[in-house]
């Protein structure tokens, strides 16, 4: 019985790391969490309550050490930003930078993006979503530990606004071919460049951590950008 339970686990597109928190971070969660942090729970949560506000409400998911979140949260006060994270010390890192930051338009949930994304958001309440160099999973085996696959974009589908963007950037060529192949070939998303291919970096996307480390390791960087049709 136990192994047939473990095979109905779903596959997860991240690893938990045991890194350590430093004492920074770790003071940050208990400090900070009650202000920022949204605990997970299995129902839809009202993200205008929440923030005190109605606004667009644009998710990143992966945030990393939260640089480009709070660089965005900045550039975009008229919009609420969730920033979805599993790796603790990057939930306590980001804490800290919105507090020092004064930020009152960014909230944490520290959980994987796919139960957030069922349980916690609303059908077509979700004004952009920006995924910024995901775990690329280079080894073919692993390749259906990525996080975008059709399933993923068909969940991300259902809770888009018509008409807004959808934003991946990742610094590993074979995965953006992936991503960009399956947006191109769902007619949930539409591409945002009139000839087709891979876009810009656009204004809004800050330059991470992850991309810095990629163009120092000789990578190049692929943007692609859809609108949900």
């Amino acid at each position: 019985m136990r192994a047939r339970e473990l095979k109905r686990q779903p596959i997860r597109s991240f690893v938990l790391r045991s890194s350590r928190l430093t004492p920074a971070q770790a003071r940050a969660i208990d400090t900070l969490w009650p202000v920022y942090g949204i605990n997970h729970c299995e129902s839809v949560v009202d993200f205008n309550a929440v923030f005190g506000r109605p606004a667009p409400l644009v998710m990143e998911i992966g945030f990393g050490n939260g640089d480009a979140l709070v660089e965005m949260a900045k550039a975009e006060p008229e919009a609420n930003f969730i920033g979805i994270e599993v790796h603790k010390p990057g939930v306590g890192a980001v804490l800290a930078k919105i507090d020092a930051a004064g930020l009152a338009n960014v909230r944490i949930i520290s959980e994987d993006a796919v139960p957030v994304l069922q349980n916690m958001i609303a059908p077509k309440s979700l004004s952009g979503l920006r995924l910024y160099f995901p775990d690329p999973w280079p080894k073919k085996r692993h390749h259906k530990r990525r996080l975008v696959q059709p399933q993923f974009l068909e969940l991300v589908a259902g809770r888009l606004i018509k008409g807004v963007v959808i934003h991946m950037a990742t610094d590993w060529e074979n995965y953006a071919e992936q991503m960009f192949q399956l947006l191109d070939e769902s007619p949930r998303y539409c591409n945002t460049v009139a000839a087709g291919g891979f876009a810009e970096r656009p204004a809004w996307r800050p330059l991470t951590h992850f991309e810095k480390r990629g163009t120092r390791l000789g990578h190049g960087v692929w943007d692609i950008l859809f609108t949900r049709c």
